[in-house]
C-alpha cells in the first residue's frame, strides 16, 4: 500500500474521541499528594476591562472587507434600534393576549377560599392546547400581581421536580420561600426558626413562612400536570387539603389537551378533593397572526420581509405547536441576517453623510438588479442623459438612491395598507374560511394580490354593502385614499344622503341580496322561478350610484398601489426575501448533509488532485467510512460482514496491488464499520444470524 495513502487514510480515521477505546494515561505531578484538592482558581472580572469596540465586532466589515468601520457600526446601531422598537410591539401583544385570562384567574384567586369552594381546593384548570409558553407569562405575571400587593406568589411545580412526595414537598416550600427571600433568605430561615428541627419536606416549615409574612394565597402551579404520576398526585393534593386550615393553597393546573380527558386519569378520591373553575387561554395560530400584521403593518417601517420567508415563517408555524416567542426569534434571525450580512442595510441608518457610501459602496449599488431595471427603464422612457449621470456621477447617484429609498418604502407601507383594507372588507362576507392578513400578505409581496380573485370578492362584497357597514368601512380607509379629492367628494354626498334618512332602515344598493326579489310563473303547468330587482326608492338608487363611485375608486386605487415590490428601485435595501438563511438554521437536515458527505466525501474535504480523480467512484483516496457506505448502499437489507469486507479490501487491492496491507486495511474497516452503527445505519441482525447484519436506514427516507 502506498505509505502516503495510507497515512492519509489513518488520518481521515483517526478522529474518534467520542468513542475511543484507548486513553492514555498522564501521572501526576511528583511532589504532589493524590489527595491534594486542586487549588482555588480566582476569579477575574472581565466588566471593567471590556473592550468598547468589541460591540462593533459582532458585524465583520464587507465589500471584501473594504467597507468603512463607521457602515459596520451604522448596520449594528439600525439593526439593534429597529429590533427594540419591534420588540417593544411583541410584548405589548402578547400582554394583550394574556390580559383577558389574567384578570379572570387573578380574580379566581383573589375571590375564592376553601369556604367558598365546600372545603374542597380552589383549583384553576388552564387549558393552553399548543400555546405552551403562554401559561409561564401567565404565571409570571399572576406572581408579580400577588407578591406586589403582598397577597401572596406563585409555586410551580414541574413533573421532573416530583419523582416522589418528599421531593415535591421539598421542592415546593424551597420555590415558596425562595420567591420573596432568595436563596440566602431560605438558608437563613432555616437557620434561624427556632424549636425542633424539622426535616425540609415538612409543611410545618411552609405553615410558618406563611404566618411570618401574613400570605393570604399561595398559588401551586403543576405547569405540565398531564405529566404527573396520578397516584403521586393524588396523595399530594389529599395533603394540601389536609393543610387548607393553616396554609391557603390554590391549586393552577395546566392542561394541553381537554379538562375531560384529564379527569378521566384521575382517581374520583382525588377528583372529589378539587373545585373550581375552566380557563381558556387564547390559540397560539391568532397571535402569530397579530405578530407579523404588527410587524409588516406598521406606518413607520423601514425593513419588511418578503414573501420567502413569509411562506417559510407560516408553513413552519402550521406544520409544528410553534409558540409566539419562536415566531418572534425567527423574524429577529430574519432581520438580523440582514443587517448581518448586507451593505446596503446602512441606508436605512439615521445618518446619510455621502462619506459612508464611497468606493465599493456605489459599486455595489451599480451592480444590483433593480439599478439595472430602473436603467432600462430610463432608457426606454427617452432619458439616457439619466443614465449617464447614474453611471458617472457618485454624488447624483447617492440622492437619486436615498429619494428612491423613500419612495419605496412609502411604496411597501401603501401595499400593507391596502391588506389591510381588503382584510377589513373580507370579514364582512359569509363564508366559512376567510383569508388571514398573511395569506394576502404572500400574495401582495408577490405581486398577485391585484389581479386575485381575492380583490374581486372584497368589491363584490363592497357593492352588498347597507349603508351602517360602509359608514365604518369609509372611517378605516387609508389615508392615501382618504386624501384623494374624489373620495372626499364622495364622502361628503354619502354624509348628505344619511341626514336625509335619519329614522329609516339602512340603505341598500341593487346588488343587495335583499333588494332582488323572486318571481314564479306557471308555464305549461310547470313552476319557473325568476330573479329580478325589486323596486328601489329614490335614496336606494342615490346609494347605489355611490357604491359604484366608491368599487371604481377602490379599483383604480389597488392597481396604483399593488404592484410587485421586486419592481422597486433599492428594494434590496428594505425587502429582505432570503428563504436559505432562514430555512437552513430553523429547519435543519442533518440526515441529508450526512448522506452528502458520505457519498461525496471530496465536496467537503480539501483533496489533493491525485484524490479528484477518485471522486466519481470508488476510491481507497475517500475516507473509510465513505467507502464502506458506499458499499452500504448497494448490499440489501441483509449483508454478510465477510462479503462485505471483501468489497472493502477489493477497493485497496485494485488501486494497491500487491502494497496493500490487510491489516491495515481491515483496522480501517472494523473503524468505518463502527462509524456507520453510531450513525444508526446498521444493527446486528439476530442471534440466529450473528455474521449480518441489518440495515436500519436507507438513502433519502
Amino acid at each position: 500500500m502506498d505509505p502516503d495513502g495510507l497515512e492519509e487514510a489513518l488520518d481521515l480515521s483517526r478522529d474518534r474521541s467520542q468513542y475511543q477505546g484507548v486513553y492514555i494515561y498522564q501521572p501526576a505531578k511528583p511532589g504532589k499528594s493524590a489527595n491534594e484538592p486542586p487549588k482555588k482558581r480566582r476569579k477575574v472580572s472581565s466588566t471593567g476591562a471590556q473592550d468598547p469596540k468589541s460591540d462593533s465586532q459582532h458585524f465583520i466589515p464587507l465589500l471584501n472587507g473594504e467597507e468603512s468601520a463607521e457602515g459596520v457600526q451604522q448596520r449594528l446601531n439600525t439593526y439593534k434600534q429597529l429590533w427594540s422598537e419591534q420588540e417593544q410591539k411583541i410584548q405589548g401583544i402578547l400582554e394583550d393576549v394574556d390580559a383577558g385570562v389574567l384578570t379572570d384567574v387573578l380574580s379566581f384567586v383573589r375571590e375564592t377560599s376553601p369556604q367558598t369552594c365546600n372545603g374542597c381546593i380552589p383549583t384553576a384548570l388552564v387549558t393552553v392546547g399548543s400555546n405552551v409558553s403562554s401559561l409561564s407569562r401567565l404565571l409570571s405575571r399572576l406572581n408579580d400581581h400577588l407578591t406586589s400587593s403582598g397577597e401572596g406568589g406563585v409555586v410551580v411545580l414541574e413533573s421532573g421536580d416530583a419523582t416522589n412526595l418528599k421531593n415535591s414537598l421539598k421542592n415546593v416550600i424551597r420555590a415558596a420561600v425562595t420567591n420573596t427571600e432568595g436563596n440566602d433568605g431560605y438558608q437563613k430561615f432555616l437557620t434561624d426558626r427556632t424549636g425542633p428541627r424539622v426535616l425540609g419536606y415538612d409543611l410545618d416549615l411552609l405553615n410558618d413562612y406563611v404566618q411570618r409574612k401574613g400570605t393570604k394565597k399561595l398559588v401551586i402551579a403543576l405547569r405540565d400536570s398531564e405529566a404527573f404520576d396520578p397516584a403521586l398526585l393524588t396523595d399530594l393534593l389529599s395533603l394540601f387539603q389536609s393543610w387548607l386550615d393553616r396554609i391557603p393553597f390554590t391549586i393552577l393546573l395546566g392542561i394541553s389537551t381537554s379538562v375531560e380527558l384529564f379527569e378521566t386519569r384521575l382517581p374520583r378520591s382525588c377528583v372529589s378533593l378539587l373545585q373550581g373553575k375552566h380557563f381558556e387561554v387564547q390559540d397560539a395560530g391568532n397571535c402569530v397572526d397579530r405578530i407579523y400584521e404588527a410587524l409588516q403593518t406598521n406606518p413607520n417601517g423601514k425593513l419588511w420581509i418578503g414573501r420567502n420567508i413569509t411562506s417559510t415563517l407560516f408553513e413552519r408555524a402550521s406544520d409544528y405547536f410553534q409558540t409566539p416567542e419562536a415566531f418572534s426569534r425567527m423574524v429577529k434571525y430574519a432581520c438580523m441576517s440582514h443587517f448581518f450580512a448586507n451593505p446596503l442595510s446602512a441606508l436605512l441608518g439615521d445618518s446619510k453623510r455621502p462619506e459612508l457610501f464611497q468606493g465599493r459602496f456605489i459599486e455595489a449599488i451599480r451592480n444590483l438588479p433593480s439599478f439595472r431595471m430602473y436603467c432600462e427603464d430610463l432608457v426606454e422612457a427617452g432619458s439616457p442623459m439619466e443614465v449617464r449621470n447614474l453611471l458617472e456621477n457618485d454624488r447624483h447617484l447617492l440622492g437619486e438612491v436615498f429619494n428612491h429609498l423613500e419612495i419605496g418604502q412609502q411604496r411597501m407601507r401603501d401595499i400593507f395598507q391596502a391588506v389591510t383594507l381588503i382584510h377589513a372588507c373580507l370579514q364582512h362576507t359569509q363564508g366559512t374560511k376567510k383569508s388571514t392578513v398573511s395569506d394576502l400578505s404572500v400574495r401582495a409581496l408577490a405581486g398577485e394580490l391585484g389581479e386575485s380573485q381575492v380583490v374581486d370578492d372584497m368589491l363584490a362584497t363592497v357593492r352588498a354593502m347597507d349603508s351602517e357597514k360602509l359608514e365604518g368601512v369609509l372611517a378605516t380607509l387609508p389615508a392615501a385614499l382618504s386624501n384623494d379629492s374624489t373620495l372626499a367628494e364622495l364622502k361628503a354626498d354619502f354624509g348628505t344622503l344619511l341626514e336625509t334618512c335619519p329614522d329609516q332602515e339602512p340603505l341598500r344598493s341593487e346588488y343587495n341580496i335583499n333588494s332582488s326579489v323572486t318571481k314564479t310563473t306557471v308555464v305549461q303547468q310547470r313552476i319557473q322561478l325568476s330573479k329580478g330587482k325589486a323596486n328601489l326608492s329614490g335614496q336606494d338608487l342615490e346609494y347605489t350610484k355611490i357604491i359604484d363611485r366608491l368599487v371604481a375608486a377602490l379599483q383604480e386605487y389597488f392597481t396604483e398601489i399593488l404592484i410587485r415590490p421586486q419592481e422597486l428601485f433599492m428594494h434590496e435595501a428594505f425587502l429582505f426575501d432570503l428563504r436559505n438563511p432562514l430555512k437552513d438554521n430553523f429547519a435543519p437536515r442533518p440526515r441529508f448533509a450526512i448522506e452528502r458527505a458520505m457519498g461525496s466525501p471530496f465536496d467537503y474535504l480539501i483533496s489533493s488532485s491525485d484524490a479528484d480523480q477518485g471522486q466519481a467512484k470508488i476510491s481507497s483516496k475517500q475516507p473509510a467510512a465513505a467507502i464502506l457506505y458506499q458499499l452500504y448502499l448497494e448490499s440489501g437489507a441483509l449483508v454478510n460482514v465477510h462479503d462485505l469486507w471483501q468489497a472493502f479490501l477489493a477497493v485497496f487491492e485494485s488501486e494497491e496491488g500487491k502494497k496493500c496491507d490487510e491489516r491495515i486495511v481491515m483496522a480501517l474497516f472494523y473503524g468505518a464499520l463502527s462509524d456507520l452503527k453510531m450513525f444508526g445505519m446498521v444493527k446486528n441482525a439476530s442471534r440466529k444470524k450473528a455474521d449480518h447484519l441489518a440495515k436500519s436506514a436507507w438513502l433519502g427516507l
